[in-house]
């Protein structure tokens, strides 16, 4: 009866790990000297948690839970200032003026976590910070446990002191975000259009190389999966704004 108990016990700890959770959980911290705005986007087909955007005040944690096979994005928005009906302006990730994007993207520049927690055809788990979008503030994505090979996608580095002059964005003098090489230049050697729409004619440019080398685990342009992009099959990801260097 001991060995049959134990035979069980082993089948269920074995099936407990081939049976993908039901629920994601994802941890966002605000390690930034200010409050941020967290905002939200889920990719087509899939519902947007927490209508899209929430405040966090600093040293503040919030838990969100997404179901598995959830895609989106989460940004932070920054200098934000909201009216008692959620209307209002952003220095920086803007979605409209609205305090809950519902469905709206963030206005570039902004650092950008992406992710997709599995699919119909695989358990992995894919996820990346980019600054496809340009710059707004450092961000991590780290999974809590998940095992060997889970890696972290990060840029701690703040882009805003070494941006180059002609890509800043200020608000009343002050550099409040970096925009990326295709926005600031808008040709389609930058942006990977045109000609340059896919991996064969579409490289690492100047740009490229100095925010890579800056912050060596996130996109810098659009076919920059080799470097930056993860994958994991964790439960339970942090992801950290201004995260300690």
């Amino acid at each position: 009866m001991a060995s049959f108990n134990l035979l069980l016990l082993l089948v269920l700890v074995f099936l407990s790990i081939l049976t993908p959770s039901h629920t994601i959980q994802l941890i966002l911290v605000n390690n930034c000297p200010d409050p941020i705005w967290p905002g939200l986007l889920a990719s087509a087909g899939h519902v947007t948690p927490e209508l899209g955007g929430f405040h966090l005040s600093v040293s503040e944690e919030y838990v969100l839970e997404v179901p598995a096979l959830w895609s989106g994005r989460i940004w932070a928005r920054r200098g934000c200032c909201f009216d008692e009906r959620g209307h209002g302006t952003c220095d920086s990730g803007d979605c409209g003026g609205l305090l809950h994007c519902n469905g709206a993207g963030g206005d570039p520049p902004a650092t950008v976590v992406e992710m997709t927690f599995g699919s119909q055809v695989s358990p992995l788990h894919y996820y990346d910070v980019s600054l496809v979008d340009g710059f707004n503030l450092p961000v991590s994505m780290r999974p809590i446990g998940g095992g060997v090979g889970c890696g972290v996608a990060e840029c701690q580095v703040d882009l805003n002191v070494c941006c180059p002059s002609r890509f800043e964005v200020k608000k009343e003098g002050k550099v409040v975000g970096c925009k990326s090489a295709c926005l600031a230049l808008a040709t389609d050697k930058y942006c990977c259009t045109g000609d340059y729409s896919s991996p064969k004619s579409c490289k690492p440019t100047l740009f490229s190389h100095l925010f890579k080398a800056v912050c060596p685990k996130a996109y810098t342009y659009a076919y920059d999966d080799s470097t930056s992009l993860n994958m994991c099959r964790a439960a339970r990801y942090l992801i950290t704004f201004c995260p300690p260097r």
